[in-house]
């Protein structure tokens, strides 16, 4: 299902046959090094990770990560932008992730910018959080880019990692980009 299109993007609800992309993007060296392994490894390994993360994500909040495709090679899924509410935050926080090809040509702030334009107009959240390790300094930037700013430093996760905290108020936001 189509959530929002730009100038060079479509981001569309993952599905059980997004499997082979998911084992891909998750494996990637920016993704292993910055967000951790998944030990997402099989098809079916895949499969279970969709439906008990992303679609029950969609079910349960009405939103979710989404797969990012590119318009000028054939809506070929490039990355994953979207929200995510976890019980270790006092928020819902945006991510984004995308293959190495893919990085570096702006299509994290394009998608990052269209999640968080819907984030308050269609899903209703009045506030954005984000965390990213300290030493990920593209993420940063990024969330920087997107107009969110630096709260404080957080241990959400039982794996002891320090993590940054951004924040933006999505009241008074209009549009991002």
């Amino acid at each position: 299902m189509n959530i929002v299109s730009t100038d060079r993007l479509e981001l569309e609800e993952l599905t059980v046959n997004d499997s082979a992309f998911v084992i891909e993007l998750l494996n990637t060296p920016n993704w292993l090094k910055f967000i951790g392994d998944r030990n997402i490894k099989s098809e079916a390994d895949a499969k279970a990770y969709i439906l008990n993360n992303h679609i029950k994500s969609y079910t349960t909040n009405g939103f979710g990560f989404y797969k990012v495709l590119l318009k000028s090679e054939n809506l070929k899924p490039i990355g994953c932008c979207g929200l995510i509410k976890r019980p270790e935050l006092d928020g819902v926080d945006i991510g984004f992730a995308f293959l190495p090809e893919y990085e570096g040509f702006g299509y994290g702030f394009e998608s990052a910018s269209a999640i968080l334009n819907i984030a308050h107009s269609r899903f209703n959240l009045d506030k954005i959080l984000a965390i990213a390790l300290a030493t990920n300094r593209n993420s940063v930037k990024l969330l920087e880019k997107l107009g969110l700013t630096y709260q404080k430093t957080v241990i959400p996760f039982d794996d002891g990692k320090e993590l940054l905290l951004f924040a933006k108020n999505l009241k008074t936001c209009t549009s991002t980009t």
